[in-house]
C-alpha cells in the first residue's frame, strides 16, 4: 500500500436544505420566505449579535421589517444549538447542519436527531398559524417546478490530498467524479419525472442528477458542478489568502452531489463509502481505469434508468453500468480496508465495506426486493408502483403520483410515507433510536462539537456573543465587574472532545473559569488557540 505524507481521520458532517412552504397561503413569490423564518424562530439556539446585524430585515408574518441585534428575539440568522449543530436560512429554505462526527454511524444518528429538531419547530410553528394554514416541511431536493436545493456532505482530509485532487493530479478528481456519479445507485432518493431541460423520465434514481452541468467548480446554486472545489476548511485561519483562509494541514471536501436520504443504510453508505474512498485517495490508491469518459453524461443516463441497465463509457472505451462500476470501487475498497488502510482514519470501516459489498451485489443482480428496506429510491419506487397498480387510472405522469413523491419525505409523522415504513419496522436501521434521542440535545463526544455544545449550554443565550464552527465568543465578567468578551478558538476538529474537556465543565465553575480552563487547555492543543479581546474580536 502506498502511503501519503499525512493520514487524516475522516471527520464528517452534513448541511441539508429543507423544502418548506405554507399550505393555504397565496403569495406572488410563494411562501418559502415566510415558512423558513417561522421555522427558524422556533428552533432553540444561540444566535450571535453579529449574525443578526448581517441580516437587515426579517419577516414578521405580515411583511418585511427591520431586524435589530436583539439576542432575545428569535430571528432568521444562523443559530448554533447546544447539541453542536446549527440552523439558518439559505435562499428561503431552512437549512440544518449537523455536528462533526468521526463515525459515519454517528453521523446518521446526528442527522435524524436534527430532523427531530426541525419537526419540533414545524409543530410549534403550525400551532401559531391561523385556521386554514399549515406548515409543510420536506426532506427533499427539488420542488418539481425547476428548483433544486442541496444536501451537502462535508469531510475532513489532509491538505496534501486536497492539493492532489484539485491542483496537481487531475486523474484524482476524475476518480472522485466517477465514484460520486455511480454512487447514485445507493445515494439517490428517487424522483418522479425530470427537470432542468433533461430528457423525459418517468422515474429516476436521483433528485439532483438533472441539475449538474459542469464537472467542477466552487459554485453551488447555478451551473452546478459534480465535484465542488470550494476551499473552506473551517479549521481556523492558516497561511492562505482566500476569503476563508487556508488551513496549513487540513482541508474540507464539500460535496454538493448527493440527495437527501432518509433510509439509514442509504445515508450510512453515502457517508461511509466516501470516507473510505477519500482515505484511499489520501494514500495514493487511485485506479485510473475506473475513470469515466463523461461523468455528467453518465450520471444523467444512469439516473434516468431505474432498471439499472444503462451503460456509460470509461476512458478505455468499456461500457459499464453504475452498479458494475461501484462493484469495482468496492473491490478496491475491500482490499484497502483488509490491508489496514482505514485504521485510525475510518471507524468501523470493515462493517461499512461489508454492507456496501452486499448492497452492490444485490444491485448487480437487480434483486431489488431486499433493498426496499435499505435504499430510498427503491422504497419510494415500490410505494409508487403499488399505488399505480391499485388505481388503474393513475400513471407516472399523474399529479397524484407526484404528490406521493413529495409526501415520501414529509417531516410530518402522520403523512410522511418514510416514517410510516420506519415505524412499521420495514426500514433497516444502523443506529438505535436511543442514540438518535440522545443527540437531539447532546453533542457527539469525539470531536470539537462536544466542547462547542457544552460551551453554548453553559454560557446561555445572554452569554453567547457570536459563534461559528471553529470558535465561540462569550461574554465574561472581568475584575471590577467589567465586561470581557473572550473568543474560544476550536480550530482542530479532532481536539476538544468529551474525554479531553470534560473536566473543564462543572456546575461550580462560572463562565470566566471555564474560559480560563480552556485557555490552559489550548496551550497543549497544537493548532488550537484561545485568545482574549476586550472588543470581542478574534
Amino acid at each position: 500500500m502506498k502511503t501519503s505524507e499525512t493520514r487524516m481521520p475522516k471527520v464528517c458532517g452534513m448541511d441539508v436544505e429543507l423544502g418548506n412552504f405554507i399550505l393555504g397561503v397565496d403569495r406572488v413569490l410563494g411562501s418559502g420566505a415566510e415558512a423558513s423564518r417561522a421555522l427558524l424562530r422556533e428552533v432553540d439556539g444561540y444566535p450571535g449579535t453579529k449574525a443578526n446585524r448581517w441580516q437587515a430585515q426579517a419577516w414578521n408574518g405580515r411583511g418585511w421589517a427591520s431586524a435589530t441585534p436583539d439576542l432575545n428575539r428569535q430571528d432568521w440568522g444562523r443559530k448554533f444549538l447546544s447539541n453542536g449543530a446549527c440552523a439558518y436560512i439559505d435562499l428561503d429554505h431552512l437549512e440544518v447542519a449537523t455536528s462533526e462526527t468521526l463515525s459515519a454511524f454517528d453521523q446518521v444518528a446526528c442527522f435524524h436527531a436534527l430532523l427531530r429538531v426541525a419537526r419540533k419547530a414545524q409543530d410549534a410553528a403550525n400551532a401559531k398559524l391561523p385556521a386554514g394554514q399549515r406548515m409543510q416541511v420536506l426532506v427533499n431536493n427539488t420542488d418539481g417546478t425547476g428548483n433544486s436545493y442541496g444536501s451537502h456532505v462535508n469531510m475532513l482530509l489532509s491538505r496534501p490530498a486536497w492539493n492532489n485532487i484539485f491542483d496537481r493530479k487531475i486523474h484524482y478528481q476524475l476518480y472522485l467524479a466517477a465514484f460520486q456519479a455511480s454512487s447514485i445507485v445507493f445515494t439517490g432518493q428517487g424522483k418522479v419525472g425530470s427537470e432542468n431541460g433533461a430528457p423525459v423520465a418517468r422515474y429516476q434514481l436521483s433528485q439532483r442528477a438533472d441539475y449538474f452541468e459542469t464537472l467542477s467548480g466552487p459554485q453551488t446554486t447555478v451551473h452546478r458542478p459534480l465535484v465542488n472545489t470550494r476551499d473552506e476548511p473551517l479549521c481556523g485561519l492558516g497561511r492562505g489568502t482566500g476569503c476563508f483562509g487556508e488551513s496549513d494541514d487540513k482541508a474540507r471536501l464539500h460535496v454538493i452531489f448527493y440527495d437527501s436520504t432518509l433510509c439509514h443504510v442509504s445515508t450510512l453508505l453515502k457517508l461511509g463509502s466516501l470516507q473510505i474512498i477519500l482515505a484511499m485517495i489520501e494514500a495514493g490508491e487511485v485506479d485510473p481505469r475506473l475513470i469515466l469518459d463523461d461523468p455528467l453524461d453518465a450520471v444523467l443516463g444512469w439516473s434516468h434508468d431505474p432498471t439499472l441497465r444503462a451503460r456509460a463509457r470509461l476512458v478505455d472505451g468499456t461500457e459499464i453500468t453504475a452498479a458494475e462500476l461501484q462493484a469495482r470501487f468496492v473491490e478496491c475498497a475491500r482490499a484497502f480496508v483488509d490491508r489496514g488502510g482505514c485504521e485510525g482514519v475510518v471507524p468501523r470501516a470493515g462493517e461499512i465495506v461489508t454492507l456496501w459489498e452486499d448492497t452492490v451485489s444485490r444491485l448487480l443482480a437487480r434483486d431489488l426486493d431486499p433493498l426496499v428496506s435499505r435504499l430510498d429510491w427503491v422504497l419510494k419506487m415500490s410505494i409508487l408502483e403499488r399505488a399505480i397498480a391499485q388505481r388503474p387510472n393513475l400513471t407516472w405522469s399523474s399529479p397524484q403520483i407526484k404528490h406521493l413523491d413529495h409526501l415520501y419525505s414529509s417531516l410530518d409523522l402522520d403523512e410522511g410515507l418514510y416514517w410510516t415504513y420506519e415505524r412499521a419496522g420495514l426500514v433497516e436501521r444502523v443506529v438505535p433510536d436511543e442514540r438518535v434521542t440522545t443527540l437531539v440535545d447532546h453533542p457527539p463526544e469525539c470531536t470539537r462539537a462536544w466542547t462547542r455544545g457544552m460551551l453554548l449550554r453553559h454560557a446561555g443565550a445572554a452569554g453567547v456573543e457570536d459563534a461559528n464552527w471553529d470558535w465561540v465568543r462569550v461574554d465574561t465578567v472581568g475584575r471590577g465587574g467589567w465586561r470581557m468578551p473572550r473568543t474560544i478558538h476550536l480550530s482542530d476538529p479532532l481536539q476538544w472532545t468529551e474525554r479531553q474537556a470534560i473536566d473543564v465543565f462543572d456546575d461550580r465553575a462560572d463562565l470566566s473559569e471555564i474560559a480560563d480552563r480552556l485557555d490552559r487547555m489550548a496551550l497543549g492543543a497544537e493548532g488550537s488557540t484561545t485568545r482574549r479581546s476586550s472588543y470581542g474580536t478574534a
